[in-house]
């Protein structure tokens, strides 16, 4: 197995250095992402006059987009270059921001959700394959993540509420191009650090020249299309679970629009208890992730997720749909750190693009179907008939993911070393 260079050292200051940096751009663009996943549909209903159907086409075509090209910004992020390669997805994300706040009709706004999907497809797979990259020397990297990303719900999103209460969707989106533009800098001028680091190519992958060969033609296997036949079973688990999630988060979103005439304001301060829990307890559940594994974290994660979907069809005013949605974001700050953690270990650090772009591409499937599912569903009237479905499709999918990962052969109880 290859050295690192002293300087490229998964814990050398200029690595932490860059993860640090890393982890800022993904506060920022995963605050700019939520605000525009939460304001769209308000703003295709209030200013582009869109249906609830059409306004779950355009949030598909975003999805769509990104789907697409996931596999594609994952093989380049294997091939090096990866904080340029995340600062050139968040300069595009910046450019969709801006037509967004240039549309008057469906046929720009299907445009700004394309170019912004095609960036976010980018950014994303380059800022986990980097993060990833530390995998080994901390097992709770996949935890900070979501907890920077969450973060953003601070950073960005209440000051883009506010903003958007004082002044117009318009102004919000082109404050949110800049902030996009602002992580482009950071990223672009994050410490170099070697992007393919010499850690362990899998699960098997442990020292001597025997287990070194027996890496390489399991690398050689891989690059021929073997990361998709692997993560087969789990992904098409996350799909699932991430079609069930979409759909709602969406018929919250129309629920809480439609039926209880809530301003965005308003609608923001439900969604915004859920957003803090999910920011600050990643890092801790990742503590009991280590001390209880990885199995029993994730059935008592997807139970308390399938709970909060089922009630929601019975939440009788917003305050209860708020506590529902701390509940789900408590359960999601503890499954999917696990499910990327499983899904880096199992394909190693030289495929991390491969893997965590499949990863990607299996939730935005899911987020797509899902937006799909909820539009339709909401204009057909069934409210609580599409919540209950929905609740169970988290469980059904929850037991497939348990089984992908047994199938993977992944640790239960992962290490708890410090970065």
């Amino acid at each position: 197995m290859a050295r690192l260079d002293g300087a490229d050292r998964p814990g050398t200051p200029s690595v932490l250095r860059r993860e640090r940096r890393v982890l800022t751009s993904a506060t920022l663009t995963s605050g700019t992402g939520t605000f525009i996943d939460f304001v769209l549909p308000l703003f295709a209903g209030a200013v582009l006059g869109l249906s609830a159907s059409q306004t779950g086409v355009l949030l598909a075509v975003d999805v769509m987009v990104s789907l697409l090209a996931r596999p594609f910004a994952g093989a380049m992020v294997d091939r090096g270059g990866r904080s340029g390669i995340a600062a050139a997805g968040a300069a595009t994300m910046g450019l969709g921001c801006g037509l967004f706040g240039l549309a008057s009709g469906l046929p720009l706004a299907v445009t700004a959700a394309a170019v912004s999907g095609l960036g976010g497809a980018f950014l994303w797979v380059a800022v986990r394959a980097i993060v990833g990259e530390r995998l080994e020397v901390d097992s709770g990297v996949f935890a900070k993540l979501l907890s920077a990303e969450e973060y953003g719900s601070w950073v960005v999103f209440v000051p883009a509420v506010v903003l958007l209460s004082a002044t117009s969707y318009v102004s919000v989106f082109f404050a949110l191009a800049l902030c996009s533009f602002a992580a482009a800098v950071v990223l672009a001028t994050a410490p170099c650090g070697r992007d393919l680091p010499a850690v362990s190519d899998g699960p098997a992958a442990s020292g001597g020249e025997e287990t070194g060969e027996a890496s390489a033609t399991a690398l050689t296997s891989l690059n021929l299309g073997g990361v998709g036949r692997k993560l087969r079973p789990m992904l098409l688990a996350v799909v699932i679970v991430e079609a069930a999630e979409a759909a709602i988060s969406l018929l919250m979103i129309l629920q809480l629009q439609r039926h209880f005439d809530l301003a965005p304001f308003q609608i923001a301060l439900i969604f915004l208890p859920g957003a803090i829990a999910m920011s600050i307890l990643p890092p801790h559940l990742h503590r009991a992730v280590v001390r209880f594994g990885r199995r029993k974290i994730l059935i008592l994660g997807s139970r308390a997720s399938a709970l909060f979907a089922a009630g929601l069809g019975f939440a009788p005013n917003p305050l209860v749909i708020a506590g529902l949605w701390v509940l789900s974001g408590a359960a999601w700050a503890a499954i999917m750190p696990i499910q990327q953690a499983v899904i880096a270990e199992s394909v190693g650090s030289r495929h991390l693009g491969r893997g965590l772009s499949l990863y990607e591409a299996s939730t935005l499937a899911g987020a797509m179907v899902g937006s799909l599912a909820a539009g339709f569903l909401y204009d057909a009237g069934s409210w609580l008939m599409a919540c209950l479905v929905f609740a169970v499709v988290i469980l059904s999918g929850a037991a497939l993911v348990l089984a992908a990962v047994r199938r993977l052969g992944a640790v239960d109880r992962p290490p708890a070393r410090p970065s």
